[in-house]
């Protein structure tokens, strides 16, 4: 022990004194190495940093093992899983302890197909008022009570809602008797109580309640990814808004079919491009929706599905791991058939928490780009895949630059998705 902070010091002392000779950015770049490493046990331990030939060769020689309090050494190319460190040595003094986390490798099987998406709401979404033509002027019995545009109704009167045609019964039945409809409101997850008094249309006789509702929602995307063993998949890569509201929809389930790409509208500077498709003709449901995030829509397949392209289990790439330079990307720009197209990864934040725009990219590929003009809506969720691992997924189209837009890392898309590599670990 005293003769490990022995050399703890000199280690310091040696520090300073290159520092003095003018190797100031050699050993500042020694000292900016990460405290920490996460890798998988099929990667190679490494740790950037730009130091000179003259000082890396002194690191390299001195790379050093240390063992667990079990006694049991880390194999520093990642061939057995668990926490442990490695010492970085100059001269022969130790100067950084990095610790090295080592997880089991993971791999998921990319997607790149059109997938139809169909959302339930919890309840029904309020999406605007309406005002009633009544003896005392125009009004919304909504408004009046104080439900706004966003709100989710769940309950009426004790009842559960969940969908449009649960709630025109109430409205009549509390119309007739004079009685308010004693509302339960979702508003951005608190629970919010209300009574509204339905009032008569002088148009038509009926009994409204001055509300826009809506039960469901539809569209298009991507898949990016499914696990071959459990079957969770992830899709989109971004959240799924109300078209009116703006508001993230709030899921009860939902479902994902196969859809076909029928036409594609070319983006342009200020006007990003579209996908039109259409639900496969069967409507066969291949999975359902149990989450709808920032980080894209989850849930379950029934089945494996196939891409033609790559069809294989990849292994994923962290954040700190993905690197500016080239990469592909799966899509859908005609029919059902998966395609790969070149991209480049411009920019990428080795992000150690949560965190969506996790990396920035360009398409290069000049057959994509004279087909679509570069990102267009009904792309997001293409997987991006770099030195045959599955990096992230495409989320966002800049509107003045429609050839670049946003990705996301693919470890935030699997925790979102249920999958935690993190806590697999396993020490042999």
């Amino acid at each position: 022990m005293q003769t490990d902070k022995i050399r703890k010091i000199i280690g310091v002392i040696l520090l300073v004194s290159l520092m003095s000779l003018g190797f100031v950015k050699e050993v500042k770049e020694y000292i900016n190495i990460p405290t920490s490493v996460t890798v998988f046990e099929s990667q190679h331990v490494t740790v950037q940093n730009s130091i000179p030939v003259n000082a890396s060769e002194i690191a390299e020689e001195a790379f050093t093992v240390q063992k667990n309090s079990d006694g049991k050494t880390i194999d520093v190319h990642g061939k057995k899983a668990g926490e442990g460190a490695v010492v970085f040595d100059l001269a022969g003094f130790p100067v950084k302890k990095v610790g090295v986390n080592v997880l089991p490798d993971f791999k998921v099987i990319p997607g790149g197909q059109s997938i139809g998406v169909k959302l339930n709401t919890l309840g029904v979404l309020v999406v605007g008022h309406h005002q009633i033509n009544t003896p005392e002027g125009n009004k919304s019995p909504g408004e009046i009570a104080g439900v706004q545009v966003g709100d989710i109704i769940t309950n009426i009167n004790g009842k559960k809602i969940e969908q449009m045609s649960d709630v025109t019964p109430f409205i009549q039945e509390a119309g007739k008797s004079g009685k308010p409809l004693d509302l339960v409101l979702n508003r951005e997850e608190k629970e919010i109580k209300t009574k509204l008094y339905p009032l008569k249309d002088e148009n038509d006789r009926s009994f409204r309640i001055g509300l826009y509702i809506r039960d469901s929602a539809a569209g298009i995307g991507t898949m990016t990814f499914f696990d071959p063993k459990s079957k969770k998949y992830g899709a989109l890569g971004h959240v799924i808004s109300d078209m009116d509201t703006k508001k993230p929809i709030v899921v009860e389930d939902g479902q994902i079919v196969r859809s076909t790409v029928t036409s594609i509208e070319k983006g342009s500077n200020g006007n990003p491009g579209e996908k039109l498709a259409r639900f496969s003709g069967d409507r066969e449901v291949i999975g359902n929706i149990t989450r709808n995030s920032p980080f894209g829509i989850f849930g379950k397949l029934r089945q494996d599905i196939n891409n033609g392209v790559m069809d294989e289990a990849l292994p994923i790439a962290l954040s700190n791991e993905v690197k500016e330079g080239p990469a592909k990307i799966l899509t859908v720009v005609n029919n059902d058939k998966v395609e790969q197209f070149d991209v480049e990864v411009v920019s990428s934040v080795p992000q150690k928490f949560p965190a969506t725009k996790g990396m920035v990219i360009k398409i290069t590929d000049k057959e994509l780009l004279e087909k679509t003009g570069g990102i267009v809506q009904g792309m997001s969720g293409s997987p991006i895949i770099q030195n045959g691992k599955v990096i992230g997924a495409v989320t966002h189209v800049f509107v003045n630059d429609p050839t670049s837009g946003y990705g996301v890392h693919i470890e935030w898309m699997l925790n979102e998705a249920g999958i935690d590599i993190y806590s697999k670990q396993k020490v042999s």
